[in-house]
C-alpha cells in the first residue's frame, strides 16, 4: 500500500502538499500551546486543594487504605495508568496498594450483562471496598451514570472520593459525593484527558511527597 492511498492530498497530482502540512503543523503547535496553558492555569485552580488532597490520600494508605480507580473509555486507560503510578514506582516512589476497576473485564461484562453497566463500578466497591480506602473516578464530561454511582457508594461506606472532570464538572460536581473533585475547564476531550493526566501525576507526586515526610 502507497501513502498516496492513505493521504490523497500528498500525491503528485495533488502539488508538493506543502499547504497541507503547514496547515498541520499550524494546528499541532496551537493545540500544544493550548494544553500548555491549561496545565499552568491549573496550578492557580487547583493548586492548594491537591495538596489537601494529598495529605487525606498519605493518611488513607498510612492507615491500611487501598485505592480504587475507575472511569470509562479513554479514563478507564487513565485508570490503569493511576493503578500502575500507585503499585510500581520509581526507586525514589513507595509501592502504594491500587486497583483499577475497569480492567477486571470478566466482573465488569458480568454485571453489565446481569444487571446493569451502570453499576459496573459500584458493586465492586461494595464488594471491595470499605472505610479509610480512596475512591478516585474520571470522567471528561462529569456526567457518567456508572461513575455518579461509584461515588455515591463510597460515600456511603466513608471512603475518600477524588474526582476529576471536564467543561464545568457537570453532575459530578452537583451530586455532592466528591470530596475533591478537580474541574478542567475546558470543551475539548483531548485537553481535558491530557489535562487530567497532569493532574493525577501531580497528585500521585504529592502523595509520595507527604508519604517521605511521615517516615
Amino acid at each position: 500500500m502507497n501513502p498516496e492511498s492513505l493521504y490523497p492530498f500528498l500525491s503528485p497530482e495533488q502539488g508538493d502538499g506543502s499547504g497541507v502540512l503547514a496547515d498541520v503543523r499550524a494546528s499541532t503547535e496551537e493545540k500544544a500551546a493550548e494544553i500548555v496553558a491549561l496545565r499552568e492555569s491549573l496550578a492557580d485552580l487547583h493548586g492548594e486543594r491537591l495538596v489537601e488532597c494529598a495529605r487525606r490520600m498519605a493518611a488513607c494508605f498510612e492507615d491500611g487504605g487501598r485505592l480504587f480507580a475507575f472511569g470509562n473509555g479513554g479514563s478507564g486507560t487513565d485508570a490503569r495508568q493511576i493503578e500502575e503510578l500507585h503499585v510500581g514506582p520509581p526507586p525514589q516512589g513507595r509501592p502504594l496498594p491500587a486497583v483499577s476497576l475497569p480492567h477486571d473485564v470478566a466482573t465488569v461484562t458480568a454485571l453489565s450483562n446481569d444487571v446493569s453497566f451502570d453499576v459496573a463500578f459500584a458493586r465492586q466497591l461494595a464488594a471491595l471496598a470499605g472505610a479509610g480506602d480512596i475512591a478516585m473516578g474520571l470522567s471528561t464530561s462529569g456526567g457518567s451514570e456508572n461513575l455518579l454511582r461509584a461515588f455515591a457508594e463510597a460515600n456511603r461506606r466513608r471512603m475518600l472520593t477524588v474526582g476529576f472532570a471536564g467543561y464545568d464538572g457537570g453532575r459530578m460536581a452537583q451530586a455532592g459525593t466528591v470530596d475533591y473533585l478537580f474541574v478542567v475547564p475546558s470543551s475539548s476531550v483531548h485537553r481535558i484527558q491530557e489535562a487530567q493526566t497532569t493532574l493525577y501525576h501531580v497528585l500521585w507526586e504529592l502523595t509520595q511527597w507527604v508519604l517521605r515526610g511521615r517516615s
